[in-house]
């Protein structure tokens, strides 16, 4: 429901921010059906784990008007989020954005190209010249990781995903091969047409999980690496004792919940500059924030702006 509501006030410790963009995203939906392992959020309460915006008051170190990226516990802890004209924040929660920074798409790429690029990077391990494989490739994740193990330095990029027009954006975005997921795959059969596009693959950067994730497991080379940050396709996968032995393979899970503010910091902003350098992009919308009720359900990643 979109209400009218007082402009929140700074308590101590805490900045104002105007906000110019913020992004729907899937733990935004969990939090708010009170499934996630957070629980039911206490209620009233605007949503939005993060957003884009300027502060509207000088702080000690920055002037009003300064452009910010922003997280908050909306959803996880009691308090309001980012869906607001104004939100008040923690300010080591705040990261500083380059002038020229595009405050929509930043939103747009937020915590998801954050967690693409660590998977990548500081879990993944990706050396020069290895393959990647990417599923889930029609998603934000998954378009921004299969352009940032580019800039990472893959060899080759291989994406998976269930539609045409995924894969299509995938090969534009970058992607040597793509893959379509199809009905009624099953790991074996999914795990060939893997095979035959990617070849032996060195990382698999997974955020859907069940059958894909299973098919993924069975296309790594020796000392191969699987990294898993999301359960769109299923909440578990087959790991064969014989393959994960004979292979020395590495499966490994991922949030963002465990990055440090600074950690955090830091990779939004290679992030950041990576799409100003013109390297990063992900499909979305946006929508009115007065049009939040509706945007809420709608597929694909919406960006609420004033």
């Amino acid at each position: 429901m979109v209400a009218g509501r007082p402009d929140p006030e700074p308590g101590p410790g805490e900045v104002a921010v105007s906000v110019t963009a913020a992004p729907i995203t899937p733990l935004d939906l969990l939090c708010a059906s009170g499934a996630s392992y957070f629980g039911v959020p206490s209620t009233p309460y605007v949503p939005g784990v993060q957003g884009v915006g300027v502060l509207t008051r000088p702080t000690p170190t920055h002037l009003a008007g300064t452009p910010v990226w922003f997280a908050t516990t909306a959803g996880m802890r009691p308090g309001d989020g980012s869906m607001a004209d104004r939100a008040v924040v923690a300010p080591e929660d705040l990261v500083v954005l380059p002038p020229g920074a595009d405050h929509t798409l930043v939103a747009a790429l937020g915590l998801s190209a954050v967690a693409a690029w660590m998977c990548l990077t500081a879990t993944g391990r990706l050396a020069p010249g290895e393959t990647v494989l990417v599923l889930g490739a029609g998603g934000v994740v998954g378009q921004a990781a299969l352009q940032l193990a580019r800039v990472a330095g893959a060899g080759h990029v291989v994406a998976c995903a269930r539609s045409d027009a995924a894969l299509e954006r995938a090969l534009r975005l970058g992607a040597d091969r793509v893959v379509r997921l199809e009905e009624g795959d099953d790991a074996g059969s999914l795990a060939r047409r893997l095979g035959e596009a990617a070849g032996p693959v060195d990382l698999v950067i997974d955020p859907v999980c069940g059958i894909p994730a299973a098919a993924a497991l069975r296309t790594l080379r020796q000392g191969g690496r699987l990294v898993n940050l999301g359960s769109a396709a299923g909440d578990e996968f087959a790991v064969p004792s014989a393959v994960l032995r004979s292979r020395s393979l590495r499966v490994l899970g991922y949030t963002n919940n465990e990055l440090t503010a600074d950690e955090r910091g830091e990779a939004l902003l290679t992030v950041v500059a990576h799409a100003m350098a013109g390297h990063l992009t992900v499909r979305y919308e946006r929508a009115p924030l007065a049009d939040a009720a509706d945007a809420w359900t709608r597929p694909g990643r919406i960006v609420l702006v004033p």
